[in-house]
């Protein structure tokens, strides 16, 4: 029987002997023959490695790189699966982009604190608070115009 022991297919497919039993754990990878109590990974699991390198690169969790490899009808292209799974993919990217940019924002007018002491910022902000948060979608502009109307309150 030829094939390639953990050893091997781990140095061929660039991860560690203990990343291919945790896919194998995961249902990533199926379990493969033993011979003489040792895995004995057929030739063609090396491309299915390398796809499921290749979601993990392009963020999909592991439950998500599994409903591509199994989760779909047999039958379904390649293509159909690819193009289902990044559509969901990239809304959570621009989710999270929208959230990164109002972090950036954030740090951003922080710079610009001119409060010479911790307590007048946790003044300024408790009274920001009562006067009612701004919405979320505001811009870096008005952040940072809103950051500055509390430097200049008493």
């Amino acid at each position: 029987m030829k094939g390639f022991m953990i050893g091997e297919l781990a140095r061929q497919a660039g991860v560690s002997a203990s990343a291919l039993r945790y896919y194998e754990k995961v249902g990533l990878l199926p379990s493969p023959p033993r011979r003489s109590n040792r895995r004995l990974y057929e030739q063609g699991v090396l491309g299915r490695i390398r796809i499921i390198l290749l979601a993990r690169d392009a963020g999909f969790s592991i439950s998500e790189t599994r409903t591509f490899l199994d989760g779909f009808p047999i039958g379904t292209r390649p293509a159909l699966r690819w193009r289902a799974m990044a559509k969901r993919k990239i809304a959570e990217l621009d989710e999270l982009a929208t959230r990164l940019g109002r972090m950036r924002s954030i740090l951003d007018a922080s710079f610009h604190c001119e409060c010479r002491r911790l307590e007048d910022c946790e003044r300024l902000i408790a009274a920001k608070t009562c006067l009612g948060a701004e919405p979320r979608s505001r811009t870096v502009s008005k952040a940072k115009d809103s950051l500055a109307r509390l430097r200049t309150r008493p």
